[in-house]
């Protein structure tokens, strides 16, 4: 007799089974199952990437021109190949890479590799710097049937160098979603391989950073994982933002230095995060206010406004101007009475520079109304 817990087909209704009915019939039930089967199925823990932050599936990593994320991706693509660490801390496994260079040639592949400081590369490691708009899908393909099982990594640099063209009555965003899905496809088909998509923002972002992707919806609509990588000219230091149907949603600071390598601000995600936080919560506002913001995020389990004075050197009536003023601008919260802790959520931060004014006099600053030690 069958064991119940051992038969994937027990408690599937007979007209939901797929093999009741031949090939050829029409059901349209013929692959669906019921919430009891799907609730007594074992899958894989998800593969990532990059620790924390790409898992596997179809990420989309948008970012401005020239700042670095041809960079990024090919920091990842030697990291997976050789098994080394990415991002400057994060371990990872060997596993086969396809890079579609498709903005490069050769020679100036060549010339990051060697600013890089990389002096040897496995076969694991394939470059492809041509690749036909109408064979972008295919060429894929084949690279993931070459390596079943092994957890592949495709990046493609980038997704306006190989977008086909809309087929008959297509609109932008059909043919965005149509492109965007079958790339999707491919990586839900291989499980455990990647497949990552360097793209552009907008010239002009909105308040959701998702606003940012160029192009319709359906390019960001598709996607599993979205990256936003955000950095002033001139500066070494950059925002990544991370939203995921898999992976936890956060915001990191990341780092280029001179040879163009990526490294995650403080050499750890926790500290990259809480680099992010930093850089969110007191971008324009002064000196004292950024340190007695600072101060507040690093306790997460809160802090009283005599416990800023002490540590800060401020009186207790100035340290409570600053704190209720950086709560009242989303800069901390203010989880119960006389008690201030970090954001829960620094994407809900809001900017609110007027209210920042250096506090001058600070032995004679008058107390709040109502404000608690």
């Amino acid at each position: 007799m069958t064991n119940p817990q051992l038969n994937p087909t027990h408690h599937i209704p007979e007209y939901f089974r797929a093999d009741t009915y031949e090939d050829e019939s029409p059901s349209k039930l013929k692959k669906a199952f019921t919430g009891s089967w799907l609730l007594e199925q074992v899958f894989p823990a998800l593969v990532y990437v990059v620790d924390g932050i790409i898992p596997e599936g179809l990420t989309l990593l948008v970012a401005a021109p020239k700042i670095g994320k041809s960079w990024l991706v090919l920091g990842i693509a030697i990291a997976i190949s050789t098994g080394q660490k990415v991002l400057g801390c994060l371990t990872t496994k060997s596993a086969p890479v396809l890079y579609l260079a498709l903005e490069d040639g050769p020679r100036r592949l060549q010339s990051r590799l060697r600013t890089l400081g990389v002096t040897s590369l496995s076969d694991n490691l394939t470059f492809i710097t041509d690749v036909p708009r109408g064979d972008m899908v295919e060429t894929i393909r084949e690279f993931m049937d070459r390596h079943p099982g092994e957890n592949p990594l495709v990046i493609l640099d980038t997704l306006g160098k190989a977008m086909p063209s809309a087929v008959g009555g297509e609109t932008q965003y059909d043919r965005d979603y149509r492109v965007m899905g079958s790339l999707k496809r491919l990586a839900d088909d291989n499980p455990g391989s990647s497949i990552i998509v360097v793209h552009h923002t907008r010239k002009m972002d909105g308040a959701d950073f998702l606003d940012a992707v160029s192009g319709t919806q359906g390019i960001a609509g598709a996607a599993d994982t979205i990256l936003l990588l955000k950095r002033s000219r001139h500066e070494t230091q950059a925002q990544l933002q991370v939203t995921s149907r898999d992976a936890a949603e956060g915001e990191y600071i990341m780092e280029q230095s001179g040879t163009g390598k990526w490294v995650l601000a403080g050499g750890s995600r926790a500290e990259a995060a809480k680099a992010a936080i930093d850089a969110r919560t007191t971008d324009g506002v002064n000196d004292r206010m950024a340190e007695v913001i600072q101060l507040v995020n690093k306790y997460p389990e809160g802090m009283k406004a005599k416990d800023v004075a002490t540590l800060l050197h401020l009186d207790d009536p100035t340290a409570r101007v600053y704190l209720r003023r950086a709560y009242e601008a989303g800069r901390i919260s203010n989880p119960s009475r006389g008690l201030y802790a970090p954001v829960t959520s620094v994407t809900s931060v809001t900017s609110e520079p007027e209210l920042f004014g250096e506090v001058t006099q600070e032995t004679h600053v008058t107390p709040l109304s109502g404000e608690a030690a």
